[in-house]
């Protein structure tokens, strides 16, 4: 008898998404200092971030196993100023019980395809928190280089933290 295996899909996040994309980043809001972040954005303003990520012909993809999110990632523009228009930031964030399955660098890689094939030439991490040495590995992966680090910029949990600044360039990418 054979095993079924699911098969994870990575696709374009829909607003139909957004509820469950909220709950996975609470999780992360609330527990984690990952993002500086204190207090998880409600479902209308998750909504609202989705929309201008969409307005800006960036990508919003999740990745799906049996009908269940089981992570997200998306870019947005880097800053508003005209000259940085080519120029995207991004986030990875996976359900609590998703990690260590490859899904995180999944999107990683794909959501890199999706903003070079839609114009975008840099590409910045912003890593928050102490500890993060799990998305150091990925970004560097995923060919993300350091650019710098900026000390004591946020303060969470009752301590300062770091943010560890991380760049790809899309140019040439496959």
């Amino acid at each position: 008898m054979s095993q079924c295996t699911e098969i994870l899909l990575v696709r374009a996040a829909c607003l139909s998404d957004i509820e469950e994309i909220a709950r996975i980043y609470a999780y992360y809001v609330t527990n984690t200092t990952v993002t500086f972040e204190t207090v998880p954005p409600s479902i209308e303003e998750m909504k609202r971030r989705f929309d201008d990520v969409v307005a800006a012909g960036a990508p919003y993809l999740v990745a799906v196993e049996d009908d269940r999110i089981l992570g997200y990632a998306y870019a947005a523009p880097f800053k508003p100023r005209a000259a940085y228009a080519r120029t995207v930031e991004h986030s990875v964030y996976l359900a609590s019980d998703a990690a260590g399955r490859g899904i995180g660098r999944r999107l990683l890689e794909e959501l890199v395809v999706a903003s070079r094939d839609r114009g975008f030439t840099e590409m910045i991490a912003t890593v928050a928190g102490d500890g993060n040495h799990a998305s150091l590995r990925l970004h560097a992966r995923c060919g993300f280089v350091p650019a710098g680090i900026l000390r004591n910029v946020g303060f969470k949990h009752d301590r300062w933290l770091d943010v560890t600044l991380l760049q790809r360039s899309l140019r040439g990418a496959e």
